[in-house]
């Protein structure tokens, strides 16, 4: 193992953590080298299935245990989000860079305070959205963006909902999902997309559509529709929907003043070894309306290659900044501190008009 190898810890064993395990384990500058969770049980579980071996990854039955590893250098958070943000400041104030699954708090005030004890003790943060990472969102941007040919965005629509078993509904608790419920667990997607798309330039208004809110007898948020209105000019707009109520979608259109894209697996493709999107640019009805003037152009981009999946170059950037850190050679990218609190002061605006009967928040 080298000196710069990136030596990572887990905070939690939810099954979901194994996606992360196996990422690590294909890595050529990262190891597993501890995991913990409350449950020593669950903790050794999680080790045998996922073929951890007690020779060279070091199981605790507390976050603390973990923590006080002085061998660990970074660690990824997997426990509900309402306990994330307690274990993130704890995680930062012993120097361990933190990778945390999304949200990565419950409101913006608790973001705060981790980027503020990262910042403080000199750690990098970032959060577990995978598909800002993946090689076609960087091709969109060049191809739609950066080459002119979507022009200024004047509106997105997105989608991220997942059906959820109906005796399973009643288990969605507050304390389980957080505050705002499917807003941030789903709704973290579609409106970090929406934001993603304006350059992260963020919305004036926001509004949750009422005919849209859906909960469950404890009064988690199950569904929810919202628009975003932006300050730019004209005027762009943005609709985006979450919910445990449907089926899975995760589609993504933007529509701009030369052109449009658009995909249905933005969050995950349906291949992990390709992805691609489908674009337009000066489309226009044919004569008599019969069809359009144009097929839609398909941009495929490959994805087969060792350590190109969306999860490796997730993993790829943040063991590039630990590294630069570890080294003395760069200070913490606070560009993805800032993408966490943009997405996250928006999710609060929409649980807010939820809160006050759906009006409008201004922002």
């Amino acid at each position: 193992m080298g000196d710069n190898t990136v030596r990572i810890g887990l905070l939690g064993c939810i099954r979901f953590a194994s996606k992360f395990v196996r990422t690590v384990t294909q890595s050529s500058n990262a190891v597993i080298i501890a995991i913990s969770d409350p449950s020593i049980e669950t903790a050794n579980t999680f080790a045998a299935a996922n073929n951890l071996s007690p020779e060279t990854v070091a199981v605790y039955g507390s976050y603390e245990e973990l923590l006080d590893d002085p061998r660990v250098d970074a660690v990824y958070l997997t426990m509900p989000v309402t306990q994330r943000a307690k274990w993130a400041v704890t995680a930062a104030e012993k120097k361990k860079h933190l990778l945390v699954e999304k949200p990565p708090a419950q409101n913006a005030a608790e973001i705060d305070k981790i980027v503020e004890a990262c910042e403080s003790n000199g750690v990098q943060f970032m959060d577990g959205t995978i598909w800002l990472h993946h090689k076609r969102t960087v091709k969109i941007r060049e191809t739609m963006f950066d080459s002119g040919l979507l022009g200024d965005v004047r509106h997105m629509y997105s989608t991220m909902t997942t059906l959820v078993p109906e005796q399973v509904l009643e288990r969605l608790t507050k304390e389980a999902m957080g505050l705002a419920g499917a807003i941030g667990e789903l709704g973290w997607y579609p409106i970090g997309a929406a934001l993603w798309a304006m350059s992260y330039q963020m919305p004036v208004s926001v509004r949750a559509l009422p005919s849209s809110v859906a909960t469950n007898s404890v009064g988690t948020i199950l569904s929810c529709s919202a628009s975003l209105q932006f300050g730019s000019t004209p005027t762009a707009t943005a609709i985006v929907h979450c919910s445990f109520l449907s089926q899975l979608s995760t589609d993504l259109a933007i529509s701009g003043s030369k052109g449009s894209t658009q995909m249905n697996d933005y969050v995950i493709p349906y291949k992990e070894d390709t992805a691609w999107f489908e674009y337009t640019s000066g489309a226009k009805f044919a004569d008599l309306h019969i069809g359009w003037n144009m097929m839609p152009e398909r941009v495929t981009v490959d994805c087969s290659g060792n350590e190109e999946s969306q999860e490796a170059t997730m993993l790829r950037e943040f063991v590039r900044l630990v590294q630069g850190i570890k080294r003395g050679d760069s200070e913490a990218d606070p560009r993805w501190p800032e993408i966490s609190r943009k997405t996250q002061l928006v999710v609060d605006a929409v649980k807010k008009s939820v809160d006050i009967g759906c009006e409008v928040v201004y922002r």
